[in-house]
């Protein structure tokens, strides 16, 4: 590991796993599986007492991004399923779509027609409007 990764991983959270995590998760956890996207699946075998039910954790590969947790995992995670999907045949529902990566803040970015940055030029305001005012 570089100085920088070492520095990140002593100060960030959002970097990738920290020392604490990474100490707590080679004491305590179990893993359970991986998902297509290389994340790791941890469990803490019985129920912690501070939680009252089973502990369970994800390390991300890469940039944390909760928003990578397959439907079947985040099933899993929130104590949805008891079943993690590796040990079930799991088939996503028609209606659940594959992940897109969260465009926010880039050129990318979804812009709604009327928004001040997208291209073009904005629709006049009709005259069904009236600002309100206090009696």
């Amino acid at each position: 590991m570089t100085f920088k990764t070492n520095l990140l991983q002593v100060l960030t959270w959002w970097s990738g796993q920290t020392y604490g995590t990474r100490f707590y998760t080679w004491r305590f956890g179990e893993r359970v599986g991986t998902d297509e996207f290389g994340n790791i699946y941890y469990r803490k075998p019985g129920i912690d007492p501070s939680l009252k039910f089973e502990r369970r954790w994800v390390i991300y590969a890469g940039q944390i991004d909760g928003s990578m947790t397959p439907p079947g995992w985040y099933g899993w995670l929130h104590h949805t399923v008891d079943t993690p999907p590796t040990d079930e045949t799991y088939v996503p529902r028609e209606w659940q779509k594959p992940h897109l990566p969260n465009m926010t803040g880039t050129p990318l970015a979804y812009r709604p027609p009327g928004s001040i940055s997208n291209e073009g030029t904005r629709p006049t305001v009709g005259g069904d409007y009236g600002a309100w005012t206090p009696n």
